[in-house]
């Protein structure tokens, strides 16, 4: 499985760990979802203002998000051969402060906004109070697996 990591922010450091940890998040949770080895993932890491620009042009909204989704296949099933599932894009200023807003570490919010952008890619949303509770109890299995409670 191939994840494509971009870094294009130089608000947040961010090591080589915490690379690591991501790309292996990210082929858990699509491996959860059922794909394999042909499935490919880009990883961008952004500051509030390029994810700004995002939400306002794909989503009508002027300010910063923590992370948005942008999926290559969206509805279609993917059968075989290679499969590019798609982009999730974190603003990591956003994960910064909401780590410390949360009261949890830098890695374990970052943790988060990458399997809840996976799980998108994957079909998840919600928009409806059922589509939100199974997202969040896929979100809060992976986190437990992956032994981030904190």
């Amino acid at each position: 499985m191939q994840v494509f990591v971009s870094n294009l922010q130089e608000e947040v450091a961010l090591d080589n760990n915490l690379i690591d940890f991501l790309v292996m998040i990210v082929q858990e949770a699509v491996k959860d979802g059922g794909y394999g080895e042909e499935a490919e993932i880009s990883l961008v890491f952004v500051d509030d203002n390029y994810i700004r620009n995002l939400n306002l042009q794909y989503r009508g909204i002027d300010s910063p998000t923590d992370v948005l989704s942008f999926a290559m296949l969206e509805g279609e099933s993917i059968q075989g051969g290679e499969a590019m599932l798609g982009d999730v894009v974190i603003s990591l200023q956003t994960a910064k402060r909401q780590a410390e807003e949360y009261g949890h570490s830098f890695q374990r919010e970052v943790a988060y906004l990458t399997i809840h952008g996976v799980l998108h890619l994957l079909g998840y949303d919600h928009q409806t109070e059922d589509e939100r509770r199974k997202m969040r109890q896929n979100e809060e299995e992976l986190l437990a697996r992956l032994e981030l409670f904190k």
